[in-house]
């Protein structure tokens, strides 16, 4: 682009080929030493001179100043266009040799290198124009003359023939330099247009293909979570129809031993032939006395009913038990999956840097329980100083879900914090106390959901051992809901994370006081002396995280 604006700056307004020994005029204007000369020429003898390109007239033939910074540029960008030589014009004149043509004359049909060039006659008949092989396509076809304007109506360059006696008479007319000036100007705008649709064309495939891409990549991901989906699905179908058929062989296995045992018993023939000769026996006696001192022969038939009893408790197979399995199996299958989008189970293992040291960890990382003891762990800053504990897995995307066994304490909290949790100090280290945490709080038989150390109490008890614990974090929602059958959905806190999520769980022995404080909503009708009775021992039974 700057190519194309420099080349047209460093046209001469005559030739409109480069400058070759530019001079200027007093108005400025810079012209070809030989093409202003030729001009100059043309206008002697009339009423002045004037300035080709504006017009400025002059009482006597200006001077002409060699414009040295205008021929240096012309010079320095020549060798950038195309060699005169490729275009194949040579010098009419010059026969021995070819030489290389600098200007074609109209009027002569002829071309013309430097030096015949600067012998040329200078009469205005004498059109010079670029080096050219076709001169007569500058030519009106018609009146064979040199076509000098442009017809604005028909969008034609005439000449003077056609102007005064051709088909464009009353036409309005235009000098080929200024339609030529018009047009360049024209499409430099038009071009110029061009750029702007080009960049912003540019910018739209730019655009488009980044949405192509992101869409490609959403759609692959979505492929690999509905993959990894039907991938479980079928684990987890397979592992419920185990369990089932697994059952299913147990309760068969017991009852083939049940009626084993009742037919090994009913295989015992020799107790019952001995009643059946000494019934015999008492049937063939005539002494009435001795018959009726003999023992009852009912007692005698009770082998049968027992035998009859024991048939009868061999059971048969437990077909609503199974039913009962297959479908909660089902439920929490179903369960994992919610809109057709993958809810992946977490494996969660409880961080034992971060566990208070009141805090027993078991060797699977899956049970925390109070302990009276210390453990005597190093104190660190990322450890709870009272009976609270993280897990070692984080979660910063996705949906996810786990359990907690919660049904050996009463008095415990289960959640979600951040880890910049306060780990000392309370409440505002306890999960639900703080801004930085949430929890579904048991304290003894009242439930409630704990946020910003404000409880809201449950209406209901949750009527299940088991609590399942959901997390989406892109939708910012921590859910809760009982693992009853049907499963129960108990609370919902709903929050823009800022940071990665851990599960967390809090065991209570102690802190009655602060307890009371945090909880009193809940224990209005307690007094202190209900409190101080309350069994200690209950509380110190573990809290089991369960994975699904």
């Amino acid at each position: 682009m700057a190519s194309v604006i420099l080349n047209e700056e460093l046209e001469c307004p005559v030739c409109l080929a480069i400058y070759t020994d530019p001079v200027t005029l007093r108005c400025g204007h810079n012209f070809c030493r030989v093409c202003i000369e030729r001009v100059l020429d043309s206008q002697e003898g009339s009423a002045g001179y004037s300035c080709s390109e504006c017009r400025k007239r002059f009482k006597e033939r200006p001077g002409l100043q060699t414009n040295i910074a205008l021929r240096n540029i012309a010079e320095r960008f020549l060798p950038t266009q195309p060699d005169q030589e490729a275009s194949g014009v040579h010098c009419t004149y010059c026969v021995d040799s070819p030489v290389p043509a600098v200007m074609s004359c109209l009027h002569c049909d002829a071309s013309l290198c430097d030096k015949h060039l600067r012998a040329h006659s200078k009469a205005p008949e004498h059109v010079l124009c670029a080096p050219t092989t076709s001169p007569e396509t500058r030519k009106c076809s018609i009146h064979k003359k040199i076509l000098e304007y442009y017809c604005t109506e028909d969008a034609a360059c005439v000449c003077v023939s056609c102007c005064v006696i051709g088909g464009h008479v009353g036409h309005k007319m235009m000098s080929l330099d200024e339609a030529f000036k018009e047009k360049k100007k024209k499409m430099r705008n038009d071009l110029q247009k061009l750029m702007v649709e080009t960049e912003e064309a540019e910018k739209r495939v730019q655009s488009l293909e980044e949405l192509r891409r992101k869409a490609q990549e959403k759609a692959d991901g979505e492929a690999e979570r509905v993959t990894a989906l039907f991938r479980d699905l079928r684990r987890w179908l397979e592992d419920l129809e185990k369990r089932v058929l697994s059952d299913i062989m147990r309760q068969a296995e017991q009852m083939s031993q049940a009626n084993n045992d009742i037919i090994r018993q009913l295989e015992i023939k020799e107790e019952l032939s001995r009643k059946m000769r000494h019934i015999e026996e008492l049937c063939n006696m005539t002494d009435p006395l001795t018959v009726l001192q003999e023992s009852d022969t009912g007692d005698l038939c009770d082998t049968e009913d027992r035998h009859d009893k024991q048939l009868h408790d061999g059971g048969d197979l437990d077909v609503a038990g199974i039913s009962h399995t297959l479908h909660t199996g089902l439920a929490d299958i179903m369960s994992g999956v919610t809109g057709g989008i993958y809810i992946q189970p977490a494996d969660i293992l409880l961080d034992v840097n971060t566990a208070s040291n009141r805090l027993h960890i078991s060797d699977d990382r899956k049970t925390a329980s109070r302990s009276q003891r210390s453990q005597n762990r190093p104190e660190t800053p990322e450890r709870f100083q009272f009976p609270q504990v993280l897990s070692s897995r984080s979660f910063s995307s996705g949906r996810h879900y786990w359990e907690v066994d919660v049904g050996r304490s009463e008095r415990w909290i289960v959640g979600l914090c951040y880890p910049s949790i306060d780990r000392s100090g309370l409440p505002k280290s306890l999960i639900g106390c703080n801004n930085k945490s949430w929890g579904l709080c048991r304290w003894d038989k009242y439930y409630s959901v704990t946020l910003e150390e404000k409880g809201i109490r449950l209406p209901d008890n949750i009527p299940s051992d088991r609590v399942r614990i959901y997390l989406d974090y892109e939708a910012g929602q921590i859910s809760f809901y009982a693992l009853c059958d049907p499963i129960r959905h108990i609370h919902t806190f709903t929050a823009t994370f800022v940071e990665p999520l851990h599960a967390a769980l809090w065991v209570y022995k102690g802190y009655i006081q602060w307890c009371e404080k945090l909880f009193a909503p809940f224990l209005i009708s307690y007094s202190f002396a209900c409190l101080s009775h309350l069994n200690v021992s209950a509380h110190q039974k573990p809290l089991t995280i369960s994975q699904r």
